[in-house]
């Protein structure tokens, strides 16, 4: 049996969602088969139950003989004994199978989020993406553990069915046909179910992805008087998952309604036909209780074999998401040529005609902000372009190598949960030297964030650090870049979310901060610019003009972008 969690999950299975789960299966099958076995063990004890009942009646108490009143007495206990262990057991090994995919899952979906990287938010929802990482894991270790009891109700419905055939052929011939077009009809629903399950899915990724927008834009939506526009359509968005909900809901109903009704009539019928026999003489009283208990049985074991038909379903609605995801291949390709890891030099975009000689502090103004972040996705190879390092594409090199040189820091990047100092240092750099962090912070004008907080830097922080003002973030954000101290930093708007005292203040020391360091910032912010040794003025993606903040300033077209004035005819 595998330890549990498995720290190396492996290769999974997906090139479709049977596969996935049956490799799910097939790497834990140490406990998969041990909960079939314990389940059907289980189910069997149950099942024999009613047969020692019936034995003890006719040959114990009709008969009037102690000695097999206690033998049949002593074999129920020992059912009874029987059921108690395997059926722990059983549960044992299905909770293991079922926490063991779901964890095993989650480690695929994350392994493979961070492989994609930048192509993940271009190929999937944020809405999509929330739902696979948390009721889909649900449902796949959900099924693996439904398997352990519906293949017992499986195995012991057709061992008991085989008996009663013995018994009284014709009340075993009547169950047998009754299990499946019990099995058939609970099949069409199923069916049923897995399309409207489906239906429902893809809405409520919609209704995710609207409510992450307007989460993300509220202030923007203020600002301009928008709330009211989007809440409109998540309202209306949220009542076609309602109704959605309601035509799963139904299904459901009809399913939850037959799984009573149908075996009931089963139970019913053979009771009947029993009881008819036992008046003609055909059967013994102890054997028509038998049969009582055998139908009431068989009905809870086809709840549980239909019950693990439906998880099974929603298992491969859910699987069928998961190996959607699994399937996405990264844009960006990982080069292998080497580079000197000494090697300080210059980045490159002849697209743009754009250069940052190795150590120098440059700003970039576009008169067009969608620019900015066309560059930033070039320079930092989130996208494929002829961007080079020392001369060399990046295309060619490593994308470890990449990131590990070149970190692009824009509004986009969030604050993940837990201790400050870790999400603010996540290469331990102020272990070897603790004046770091305090320099990074102080550079980001960020130290009045911490001082008030109870622990200070110990402080946990809660997701994407929702405690903090959007200035407050975008200041720890740019402490974190400082940290990672990267041979070339480019920055995308980082004081946008300032004020202009703090801003003045952040500009003073970032130059001296990266000192010896290639840096690249993206503003139209005068005060940024001002601080900067070369200023690169960007029209239709091209740059079009250099020199300092002060010289371009006499360009018309520099200075209605920096100053919010209109340019002459």
């Amino acid at each position: 049996m595998h330890p549990f969690p498995d720290p190396r999950p492996g290769v999974p299975d997906h090139r479709s969602p049977a596969r996935y789960l049956w490799w799910l299966v097939g790497v834990r099958r140490g406990a998969a088969v041990l909960a079939v076995l314990y389940g059907i063990l289980c189910a069997l004890c149950q099942g024999l139950v009613p047969a020692a009942v019936g034995k003890g009646i006719d040959a114990g108490l009709i008969a009037r003989n102690q000695g097999e009143l206690l033998i049949w007495s002593g074999a129920i206990l020992a059912l009874g004994v029987g059921q108690a262990v395997t059926g722990t057991l059983r549960d044992r090994c299905s909770v293991r199978n079922r926490y063991g995919a779901s964890y095993a899952t989650t480690q695929f979906i994350t392994r493979q989020a961070a492989a994609l990287g930048a192509t993940l938010p271009k190929r999937v929802s944020a809405g999509e993406a929330m739902s696979v990482g948390s009721a889909d894991v649900t449902r796949v270790g959900v099924a693996l553990e439904s398997s352990a009891r519906g293949s017992g109700a499986v195995v012991s419905a057709l061992v008991v069915a085989g008996i009663m055939l013995y018994q009284s052929w014709q009340l075993g011939l009547l169950v047998l046909l009754g299990i499946p077009a019990i099995t058939w009809a609970m099949a069409r629903l199923m069916r049923l179910l897995h399309r409207r399950q489906d239906e429902l899915r893809a809405q409520q990724s919609v209704l995710t992805d609207l409510a992450v927008d307007i989460v993300a834009g509220l202030r923007v939506l203020r600002g301009i008087g928008g709330e009211e526009v989007f809440a409109d359509r998540y309202r209306t968005t949220s009542q076609r998952v309602r109704q959605e909900s309601v035509r799963v809901a139904a299904v459901e109903a009809w399913i939850t309604g037959a799984k009573l009704l149908l075996p009931g009539l089963l139970v019913t019928a053979v009771i009947w036909l029993g009881a008819h026999y036992v008046d003609t003489g055909r059967i013994s009283a102890g054997l028509l209780v038998s049969f009582y208990g055998y139908g009431v049985f068989l009905a809870e074991q086809l709840r549980r074999a239909t019950g693990m038909v439906d998880q099974l379903t929603r298992a491969m609605v859910a699987a069928k998401r998961v190996v959607a995801l699994l399937d996405l291949t990264p844009e960006l390709g990982s080069g292998t040529e080497a580079s000197d890891p000494a090697a300080k030099a210059d980045l490159e975009d002849p697209e743009s005609g754009l250069t940052l000689p190795a150590g120098r502090f440059v700003g970039v103004v576009c008169a067009t902000p969608a620019d900015a972040a066309v560059l930033a996705d070039r320079l930092g190879r989130y996208t494929d372009s002829a961007a080079t390092y020392a001369g060399v594409p990046l295309s060619a090199l490593p994308l470890a190598e990449v990131r590990r040189r070149i970190l692009v820091a824009d509004n986009e990047a969030r604050l993940f949960s837990g201790p400050l100092r870790g999400e603010l240092d996540p290469y331990g750099r102020a272990a070897t030297d603790p004046r770091l962090l305090p320099r990074a912070l102080d550079d980001a004008s960020a130290a009045d964030i911490v001082e008030p907080l109870p622990e200070g830097l110990d402080t946990v922080i809660g997701n994407a650090g929702r405690e903090f003002s959007g200035g407050q973030q975008q200041r720890l954000r740019l402490a974190r870049a400082l940290m990672a101290d990267p041979e070339v930093l480019i920055l995308v708007e980082p004081t946008n979310a300032v004020d202009a005292h703090t801003e003045g203040r952040i500009a003073a020391r970032l130059a001296a901060h990266r000192a010896g360091r290639s840096t690249l910032v993206l503003t139209a912010s005068p005060i940024l610019l001002d601080h900067t040794e070369q200023v690169l003025l960007v029209l239709d993606g091209k740059v079009v003009a250099g020199g300092t903040h002060a010289e371009l300033l006499a360009d018309p077209r520099y200075r209605s972008t920096v100053t919010r004035e209109v340019a002459a005819p």
